[in-house]
C-alpha cells in the first residue's frame, strides 16, 4: 500500500464518524482554523528525518471520557474528539478543561492492511502530555511519562485477528502541582502562564517496520574534515545487520558508505554546500538496513553541513561562529501556541507561517521558548533557514505557587533528586535524541530564569558531552553559575549585557516586550500586558527602533546575540510582533530589516570615557544622607562625603567585582573624569536593582532608574545629552533609591560611559 493509499483508506473510515465535528467555542480563532477537520487534521508525514511510505495517520475522530484520576476504564463514553488537539483547545471540539484530580480516556479503531502481514507493525505518537497508558484489543502496550517526546509500541503481538484493531490511551497529567517539565502551563492562567494542556496533542500514526528497524538517526557533520557521521538507533537484533547510507545533492549521489549497523558511518562530502540562513542548502540521505541480500528496512531522511562555534573576534571578545565565520544572532522568543490549538498548530501551513515571518522580519533565528515543536516545525526552519535554540521545557519544584518556583541568582541551585531528578533528566535526555538531527538547532538551553534550576554544571557538562556538535546555554536569565557556552541576560526593555569573561560569548536572552493590545485581536479583555505598553502601530515602531536600535551599543562592547520578546501575542501577553491569531504583523517588515541589518554589521569600535566597574573596582564619592539641593551640579562641594569604590553592594556578588557596601535605602554618589577627545555619540551602562533614582552629567539629567537590571548592564544610548560633556574635567552624579516598589534583590549599582564610533 503507498502512502496516497493508506490516506485514502484512513480518510473512508473517517467519514464514517465525526459528522458532526466543530471546533467549540473559543476566543479567538485563526484563518487556518477552517481547514481543520476530522479527514484533515495534520495529514501530513509527521517524521520528516525519518521518512517511510507505508503508513496510516490515526489522527481524526476519537472517542474520550473525562472521569475521575482513579477511575477505571470507562464503559460508556462522553463523545468524540479530534486527534491531535487537546480537549482544553477549541479545535478538540471540546473546549474543557481537565484537572490533576482527573483522567482523560481516548478509543478509537483501525484497520491493518492485508499487505502489512507479516511486518512487524509500530504505532507511533509524537507526543502526550504527560502519562501516558497504551492498551490494543485489551492487551496494556505499556506507558510513557514525559510530554513532548515521541514514543512507540510494537503491535504485533497484540493484534486481533478480526479487521478492527482497538486502542485505547489513558492520559493524566499533574501540570502545575507536579514537578514534571511543563513549560507555561498552569492551571489557572495568567500574566506570562498560559493555559493548561493536557493528552494527545501531536500525530499518532501506525507503520509496518522490518524484523530489525531505524528507530532513529544521529547525524554528525564536521564541515572542518568535510565529512558526515551517520549512526543509527535500532529497534530489534541488529546481530549480522549492516547499515547503508546515501548522500544525494538533488539527484546526483555524492557519497555512499555501508558498514556494520552498530557503528558510524563515514560519508565524505566532496566539494560540501554550507547550510546557513543565507543558503540553507539540505542533502537527501537515504538510510537502509540489510542482512545478506535482505533489505530489513529503509528511510528517507535528509541532512546539512554546517558547524556552529565559538570564535574570538580581532577586539578578543568570544562571538558565535556559523561555518568558523563570526555571526550575530538576532531573533524572536518563540512561545510556539495558538489560539484554537493550544499547544498545536491547526495546520502545516500555520507552521510555516510563524517562520516565514520571522524570516520576512529580518531575524536570522529563534528561541523555542521551554516547549518542544512537532519534528515538521523544525524541518521548516531547516528548509528556510532559521537557525534555533532550542529550550528545554522547565521542570518547576512542585510546590503549586509561582513564587516558590524560581532560583535567584544569589540563591544555591534548587535541590532536585529521586524521581523528579530521574523525570527531567530523561526528558532531557529524550528531548536530545530526538531533536539532534534537525541541523537548524544550534544551542542547547536546559534552564531559564532559574525555573527549577539544580545541578547547573553537571547538567552542561552532561550536554557538552553528549552532543557535542552544538553550543550550551546553562542558565538563560538571571542564574548564570559561570559554565556553558554564554552568559545569557535578560532585561526588559533593556537592552543590556554581563560580559561573558575570557572564554564565553555574551548574550542577551530576553529583551524588548514591547506591548500593544490590538482590539478585535485579544484572547480576553482583561489582564492584558506588556513589559511596555503603546496603543498604536506608529508608537509601537517608535519604541521598537529605540530599543532594538540600542542593541548597536552593546554590540560595540561584545554582545554575541539578541532575543526580541516575543514571536506573537500569547493569551494575555500582548508583545507580540504579531497577534496571537496571526491576522496582523504589527510593523512594517521593511524597516525592521533596515534596524536589523545594522546589527549584522561590522561591529562598530567603542571607547571608554568612564570605566563601569565590572572589571575592577571604580573610585567614586558617595553619602547615604541626603546632601540637599544643588548635589548634582559640578560645582557642588562634596568634600564631606566618603570615597569608595563601585559596584556598591548590599551583599558581596562571589561571582563578580565588588566595590563598597551599601548601607540604607538610598545612595548618592559623584566622580570627576576627563574628556580629552569629544565624541560623536554618548552611551550609558548602568547597573542597578533598584527602580528608583537618576543620572546627572554636570548638572543635567540624563537618564532615570525606573528600568532595574540584576547582574546585567542596561546600555542605553544618551547622545541627545552630548551637549551636557565638555572637553577637559566633568562630573557624573547619580542617585539610586529603593523606592516606593522594593525588590527582593539585593541593593545594587554601577555606572559608566562610553561611546561608539
Amino acid at each position: 500500500m503507498t502512502r496516497t493509499l493508506a490516506l485514502l483508506a484512513f480518510t473512508s473510515a473517517l467519514l464514517l464518524h465525526g459528522a458532526d465535528y466543530k471546533p467549540a467555542d473559543g476566543p479567538l480563532m485563526t484563518r487556518w482554523a477552517k481547514q481543520v477537520s476530522p479527514d484533515n487534521a495534520l495529514p501530513e508525514y509527521p517524521r520528516p528525518q525519518l521518512r517511510r511510505d507505508e503508513w496510516i495517520n490515526l489522527n481524526g475522530m476519537w472517542q474520550y471520557a473525562i472521569v475521575d484520576r482513579d477511575a477505571e476504564q470507562p464503559s460508556s463514553w462522553q463523545g468524540e474528539i479530534l486527534v491531535p488537539f487537546v480537549p482544553q483547545a477549541a479545535l478538540s471540539g471540546i473546549g474543557k478543561p481537565v484537572s490533576p484530580d482527573q483522567a482523560l480516556w481516548y478509543r478509537r479503531t483501525f484497520e491493518v492492511p492485508a499487505d502489512w502481514r507479516g511486518a512487524r507493525i509500530r504505532l507511533n505518537f509524537g507526543a502526550v502530555d504527560w502519562q501516558a497508558t497504551v492498551w490494543l484489543n485489551g492487551v496494556k502496550l505499556g506507558e510513557h511519562r514525559g510530554g513532548y517526546t515521541p514514543f512507540s509500541f510494537e503491535l504485533s503481538d497484540a493484534l486481533a485477528t478480526g479487521a478492527d484493531q482497538e486502542i485505547v490511551v489513558r492520559v493524566w497529567d499533574p501540570t502545575d502541582i507536579g514537578a514534571q517539565p511543563r513549560g507555561k502551563q498552569v492551571n489557572e492562567p495568567q500574566g506570562i502562564w498560559y493555559t493548561a494542556v493536557t493528552g494527545i496533542w501531536q500525530t499518532v500514526w501506525v507503520e509496518p517496520v522490518g524484523p530489525v528497524s531505524i528507530e532513529r538517526l544521529w547525524l554528525e557533520p564536521d564541515i572542518d574534515n568535510g565529512r558526515l557521521i551517520v549512526k543509527a538507533v535500532l529497534h530489534g537484533n541488529p546481530a549480522g545487520v549492516q547499515l547503508r547510507a546515501r548522500a544525494l545533492d538533488g539527484e546526483q549521489q555524492v557519497a555512499q558508505a555501508f558498514g556494520p549497523a552498530g557503528e558510524g558511518l563515514e560519508l565524505r562530502i566532496p566539494k560540501q554546500k554550507l547550510w546557513s540562513p543565507e543558503s540553507p542548502h539540505l542533502y537527501d540521505l537515504e538510510v537502509a538496513l540489510e542482512r545478506g541480500n535482505q533489505t530489513l528496512d529503509s528511510a528517507e531522511s535528509y541532512f546539512a553541513m554546517r558547524k556552529i562555534a565559538l570564535k574570538r573576534d580581532e577586539r578578543g571578545y568570544q562571538m558565535l561562529a556559523l561555518n568558523n565565520e563570526i555571526l550575530f544572532q538576532m531573533g524572536p522568543l518563540d512561545q510556539g501556541w495558538w489560539p484554537d490549538g493550544l499547544y498545536t498548530a491547526p495546520t502545516d501551513e500555520a507552521l510555516i507561517y510563524d517562520i516565514k515571518v520571522t524570516k520576512d522580519l529580518g531575524f536570522n533565528m529563534a528561541r523555542k521558548h521551554v516547549k518542544v515543536e512537532p519534528d515538521r516545525w523544525y524541518y521548516h526552519c531547516d528548509q528556510l533557514g532559521l537557525l534555533v535554540w532550542q529550550d528545554m521545557p522547565s521542570g518547576f519544584l512542585g510546590r503549586g505557587h509561582e513564587r516558590s518556583l524560581f532560583v535567584f541568582p544569589w540563591d544555591e541551585d534548587a535541590k532536585r533528586t529521586g524521581n523528579a531528578q530521574a523525570q527531567f533528566e530523561g526528558e532531557l535526555r529524550e528531548m536530545i535524541d530526538h531533536l539532534q538531527q534537525f541541523p537548524s538547532i544550534v544551542t542547547w538551553v536546559p534552564f531559564n530564569e532559574g525555573w527549577g534550576q539544580y545541578d547547573t554544571a553537571r547538567i552542561a557538562k552532561w550536554i557538552r558531552q553528549y552532543d557535542p556538535t552544538r553550543l550550551v546555554n546553562a542558565a538563560s536569565g538571571w542564574t548564570d553559575r559561570g559554565v556553558g557556552d554564554v552568559y545569557d541576560t535578560h532585561i526588559y526593555p533593556g537592552p543590556g549585557m554581563q560580559y561573558g569573561g575570557k572564554d564565553r560569548a555574551a548574550v542577551l536572552g530576553e529583551f524588548g516586550g514591547l506591548g500593544w493590545p490590538v482590539d478585535d485581536h485579544l484572547w480576553w479583555n482583561k489582564r492584558n500586558w506588556g513589559y511596555r505598553t503603546y496603543h498604536s502601530r506608529d508608537e509601537l515602531a517608535t519604541q521598537y527602533e529605540k530599543v532594538v536600535g540600542e542593541v548597536v551599543g552593546p554590540i560595540s562592547r561584545g554582545l554575541a546575540a539578541a532575543i526580541y520578546t516575543q514571536t506573537t501575542d500569547v493569551e494575555g501577553e500582548v508583545n507580540g510582533l504579531m497577534t496571537y491569531d496571526r491576522d496582523m504583523v504589527k510593523f512594517d517588515a521593511a524597516k525592521l530589516r533596515a534596524i536589523h541589518d545594522k546589527l549584522y554589521a561590522k561591529p562598530r569600535p567603542s571607547r571608554v570615557l568612564l570605566p563601569a566597574g565590572h572589571d575592577k573596582p571604580q573610585p567614586w564619592r558617595y553619602t547615604f544622607k541626603s546632601p540637599g539641593k544643588g548635589w548634582e551640579q559640578a560645582r557642588f562641594n562634596d568634600r564631606r562625603w566618603s570615597d569608595g569604590e563601585a559596584p556598591f553592594r548590599e551583599k558581596p556578588d562571589a561571582e563578580f567585582v565588588n566595590g563598597t557596601e551599601w548601607e540604607g535605602p538610598s545612595i548618592w554618589m559623584r566622580r570627576t573624569f576627563t574628556i580629552d577627545q569629544m565624541p560623536k555619540s554618548l552611551w550609558l551602562e548602568i547597573q542597578h536593582t533598584v527602580t528608583d533614582g537618576e543620572v546627572y552629567i554636570n548638572g543635567q539629567k540624563v537618564d532615570t532608574l525606573d528600568r532595574f537590571s540584576r547582574r546585567e548592564y542596561r546600555h542605553t544610548d544618551i547622545s541627545e545629552h552630548l551637549g551636557a560633556l565638555k572637553q577637559g574635567e566633568n562630573v557624573i552624579a547619580v542617585h539610586a533609591a529603593v523606592g516606593a516598589n522594593p525588590r527582593d534583590d539585593p541593593k545594587n549599582v554601577d555606572v559608566g560611559l562610553y561611546t561608539v564610533e
